[in-house]
């Protein structure tokens, strides 16, 4: 009876039944993949041997802690990105001040490189 499957980080969980036995031979090939059955209509998993079905009627995937935080980083970054270039088409003055930043910004990060 399949378990759950829970990924070595904080990136994806699935979970799939009550069982609380270990089912995935670690190192073995292909341990882990998860699968569509289109067929019987299911997610099945690879146990290192064979293609085992999850034993619930449904199956949760979540996203991880970690992946949410990035997620949610990468939505408040693009909207960053979209309000400067916003105030920098608004605003010249602006636009001159943040490429003279790039240009030190870009002379620093190959002064930094070569000083590691």
């Amino acid at each position: 009876m399949i378990g759950s499957v829970v990924s070595n980080s904080n990136y994806i969980t699935v979970s799939g039944s009550a069982s609380s036995a270990p089912y995935i031979s670690p190192g073995a090939a292909g341990a882990g993949m998860l699968r569509w059955n289109p067929n019987m209509q299911c997610v099945e998993v690879n146990d290192g041997n064979v293609w085992l079905t999850f034993a619930e009627s449904h199956v949760g995937i979540d996203l991880g802690p970690d992946t949410q935080k990035i997620i949610e980083w990468a939505a408040r970054k693009m909207e960053e990105e979209e309000n400067l270039e916003a105030m920098l088409e608004q605003y010249p003055a602006l636009r001159k001040a943040k490429e003279n930043f790039d240009i030190l910004l870009n002379l620093t990060k190959d002064d930094y490189e070569a000083n590691k």
